[in-house]
C-alpha cells in the first residue's frame, strides 16, 4: 500500500515536471514566435531611400568611429496631416544632426547643424533621375527639398552633409512627426523642461491672442503631440530663433536617450520602440532590415549618458540667416574625422584615455582671476562643497562675493553661468573646473554652480590649476557641449 502510494506521488510528481516542461516548452516556443513575428512586423515597417541619389564623389571612409545623419522631417503628408507639420505636401527638414559613435564604442557626439545655415548644396538627384546644378551659399534645409517630393530628398541631405563636413556618412535616417510622436509615447514619455510658461500663440505665431497656457515652466514629462510641441516650440523664448530650439532638441534628445538606456538596451525593449517608429521612418539600405536596425541600435549599448555629446556647429548670425564659422568648423570635423573626444583623447582602436598629440598636451600658463567675481553655489548634497571651490577660485585670485546652497541639488555635472559680456571670465573660471559646461544667463556676474563631478574629483594644487589639455575642438564648442545627463532645465533658450 506505501509502496503503491509512492509510485503513485513519483508518477504524480513526473506528470507535473512533464506538463511544467510542456508548458515551459510552449511558452518558449510563443515567445520565439512573437519575436520572431516582431521581426517580419519590423522588416516590413522600414522604408529605404534609393543609393542612386548619393554622391559618386564621396569622402573616404574611416576605419573606427561611424557617422550617422539624423533627419527629422515636417511633411504634412499621410499620418502627419493632423500634427502640425509645415505647410504643403513637400517633404522639409525641420532638425539634423549628425552623430558620431567612436571607434570605442563607449563616446558619441552628436553635432546639430542649423536649418538656417547658409552652405553649398552639390549636385543632388531629383526623382526624374535628372541631377541638379550645385548651388552656393544657400539655405541647408533646401538640399532636403530639392525634387520637391512628400517624402523629401534624404540623399542629398547626406550629399551636403557629407560635402560641409568631409566626413563620410555611413547611416542616414529619417523620422516624421508620426514616428516621433509614437516614439514618445512607446517610451512612456520624456522628461522635459521649459524656462517659463508657454502659450497657444507662442506655437503659432499668428493667433491674433496669446490663448491658454499648454505649458508650464519647469520639469514635466511630454509625450505624443505634446513632444512634438515641446521640439518645434521656436517663438516665445530667448530671441525665438532655431539656435535655442536645437538647445532643447538636444536637452529633448538626452532626456529620450536616458529614458530608453534606464529600460535595458536588448531585443526585448528595443523592439516595441522600433515598431512604434519604423511606419514613419525611412533609411539608407545599410539599415533596411530588422536585424541590421537593431544590430546597430545594440551596438550603442555601451555608450554611458556622460559620454553622449550634444553640440551645434560653429555658427554666428548673417542677418536672419546663420553663417557656418571657419576655420572653426573644419576643427571639429578634423576632430571628429580623427576619432578624438571633446576634451581631446583618443579612442581609436579602443585606446580612450590617451591625449591626442604632443602639442594637445602642452598646458597653458597658470588661472588668473584677477577682477573676475563669482558667486559659488553647491549643487550637490556633499557638505562644505562650495567653500572647497571657493577656496580653489581665492588662490587663483578671483574674488568670492558668496557661497550658498543652489537650489537643485542633484547637479551631476559643474556650470559657471555668465551674464552679459562676461563670457571671457567664463571661460577662465572654467578652466579651474575640466568638464564644467559654460552657458549663458540672464542674471548680471558670474555663478558657478559645482556638481558631483567636483565633488568626486580630487582637490588640485593650487599651483598645478592650468587650462585643460586643448583638443583640437575650438573652446566654444567644447565649453558649451551638453551630455545626456545633464539637468534638462540648463540652457535652454539663445538670446
Amino acid at each position: 500500500m506505501t509502496s503503491r502510494r509512492k509510485e503513485t506521488g513519483a508518477g504524480g510528481r513526473g506528470s507535473r515536471l512533464r506538463r511544467t516542461a510542456v508548458s515551459a516548452l510552449s511558452f518558449l516556443v510563443l515567445l520565439v514566435a512573437g519575436v520572431g513575428w516582431g521581426y517580419l512586423k519590423l522588416t516590413g515597417n522600414i522604408d529605404t531611400f534609393s543609393a542612386d541619389g548619393v554622391s559618386g564623389d564621396r569622402p573616404p571612409g574611416t576605419s573606427g568611429g561611424q557617422n550617422v545623419l539624423v533627419i527629422g522631417s515636417d511633411t504634412r503628408s499621410g499620418d502627419n496631416s493632423g500634427l502640425g507639420g509645415g505647410t504643403g505636401a513637400v517633404g522639409r527638414s525641420d532638425t539634423v544632426f549628425l552623430l558620431h559613435v567612436y571607434a570605442d564604442r563607449k563616446h558619441a557626439v552628436a553635432v546639430s547643424v542649423p536649418r538656417d545655415a547658409m552652405v553649398d548644396i552639390p549636385a543632388c538627384r531629383k526623382p526624374d533621375g535628372s541631377w541638379t546644378t550645385p548651388q552656393h551659399h544657400s539655405q541647408f534645409n533646401g538640399a532636403f527639398s530639392v525634387g520637391e517630393t512628400t517624402e523629401g530628398n534624404p540623399a542629398c541631405t547626406q550629399n551636403t552633409v557629407e560635402h560641409l563636413t568631409g566626413l563620410r556618412v555611413d547611416h542616414t535616417v529619417v523620422i516624421d512627426f508620426a514616428g516621433f510622436s509614437a516614439l514618445t509615447s512607446a517610451v512612456g514619455g520624456v522628461q522635459v523642461c521649459l524656462p517659463q510658461d508657454v502659450y497657444q500663440r507662442d506655437l503659432n505665431p499668428k493667433r491674433a491672442t496669446q490663448g491658454s497656457r499648454v505649458f508650464a515652466k519647469g520639469p514635466q514629462k511630454v509625450s505624443g503631440q505634446r513632444a512634438l510641441d515641446y521640439v518645434r516650440l521656436r517663438h516665445g523664448i530667448g530671441d525665438g530663433s532655431d539656435i535655442g530650439r536645437i538647445k532643447r532638441q538636444q536637452a529633448f534628445v538626452g532626456s529620450l536617450v536616458k529614458e530608453i538606456k534606464s529600460r535595458g538596451m536588448n531585443p526585448t525593449t528595443l523592439l516595441p520602440l522600433a515598431n512604434a517608429a519604423t511606419d514613419a521612418m525611412t533609411v539608407d539600405p545599410g539599415l533596411g532590415s530588422a536585424d541590421k536596425l537593431l544590430s546597430f541600435a545594440l551596438s550603442l549599448k555601451g555608450v554611458d549618458l556622460h559620454n553622449t555629446k550634444f553640440v551645434t556647429v560653429p555658427w554666428r548670425y548673417e542677418g536672419a540667416r546663420v553663417a557656418v564659422v571657419e576655420p572653426d568648423a573644419d576643427e571639429l570635423w578634423a576632430a571628429l574625422k580623427a576619432d578624438r573626444t571633446l576634451d581631446g583623447k583618443e579612442t581609436k582602436g579602443g585606446r580612450a584615455g590617451s591625449v591626442a598629440s604632443p602639442e594637445a598636451a602642452q598646458s597653458q600658463p597658470p588661472v588668473s582671476g584677477t577682477g573676475i567675481d563669482v558667486a559659488v553655489y553647491n549643487g550637490t548634497t556633499v557638505t562644505g562643497l562650495a567653500a572647497r571651490a571657493a577656496g580653489l577660485l581665492r588662490t587663483h585670485d578671483f574674488t568670492v562675493t558668496g557661497t550658498a546652497t543652489a537650489q537643485d541639488q542633484d547637479r551631476s555635472r559643474t556650470v559657471v553661468a555668465y551674464g552679459p559680456g562676461l563670457r571671457d571670465e567664463a571661460r577662465t573660471t572654467a578652466r579651474l573646473f575640466p568638464g564644467a559646461r559654460i552657458t549663458q544667463s540672464d542674471d548680471a556676474g558670474i555663478q558657478l554652480i559645482v556638481g558631483q563631478d567636483y565633488a568626486d574629483s580630487p582637490s588640485p594644487a593650487p599651483e598645478a590649476a592650468t587650462a585643460a589639455p586643448a583638443s583640437g575642438v575650438p573652446a566654444d564648442v567644447a565649453d558649451t557641449a551638453r551630455s545626456a545627463d545633464d539637468d534638462p532645465c540648463e540652457d535652454l533658450s539663445y538670446g
